[in-house]
């Protein structure tokens, strides 16, 4: 899956530096396609890549979550 990310991002990355290099009468596409394949193709993948096992709850500010902050605080100004 990361090669996939990286090979889609390197893809993206090429476009846009060739659209701004290259004098031709479709660069400003070639910028476009690349911008657009990496908010929607390539974010979303390593999005979903970075977060498939995780937890959301973990990362939500829950009343458990909010009393662990406030004792792990605690506990470090002693």
């Amino acid at each position: 899956m990361k090669y996939l990310i990286s090979l889609l991002t390197i893809a993206a990355f090429t476009s846009i530096l060739l659209g701004f290099f290259l004098d031709v009468d479709y660069s400003e596409k070639l910028i476009g396609f690349g911008v657009m394949g990496l908010f929607f193709i390539v974010f979303p993948i390593f999005s979903y890549h970075r977060w498939k096992d995780k937890d959301p709850k973990d990362y939500m500010l829950t009343k458990e979550n909010l009393d662990k902050m406030k004792a792990s605080q605690r506990d470090k100004k002693i």
